[in-house]
């Protein structure tokens, strides 16, 4: 099942001739290191998809995506998930689907960042982010 999706993934990363590319260490380092929380590097888009390499170093805060589903792939690092209700640790080699529509957030465990390629279909313009308000 894990290597299905893994090659789903890569297949959507890769999926036409036009925008094939292989990752290099370059792209697997941010471009900066000072980045307060979260640091985001887009790999590709087009009107399929969008995939990106993302680092977090303390949270991402409870938020949906009402537009498009996304797969994240751990590169790196260790974490907490919050996955429409279910809270489960997360490491390299993990992969999370995430329909439309659910509920996600992540808190980061350890020194280093945790790293993850998103990709998220059809492509994410940046305005597909629902933040969740913390009920009191």
């Amino acid at each position: 099942m894990k290597q299905t999706l893994f090659f789903l993934t890569l297949f959507t990363l890769l999926g036409t001739k036009a925008y094939a590319q292989f990752l290099s260490k370059s792209d697997l380092t941010p471009d900066s290191t000072t980045y307060p929380n979260i640091y985001v590097k887009k790999i590709h888009t087009d009107e399929r998809s969008s995939s990106f390499i993302i680092w977090v170093k303390q949270s991402v805060p409870p938020h949906k995506h009402v537009e498009h589903t996304e797969v994240v792939t751990v590169l790196s690092g260790k974490a907490i998930m919050t996955l429409g209700g279910q809270t489960r640790k997360i490491k390299k080699g993990d992969i999370i689907l995430i329909p439309l529509g659910t509920e996600h957030s992540v808190l980061t465990k350890g020194r280093k960042p945790l790293v993850v390629l998103s990709t998220q279909s059809p492509e994410f313009k940046g305005k597909d982010r629902i933040w969740i308000k913390p009920q009191r």
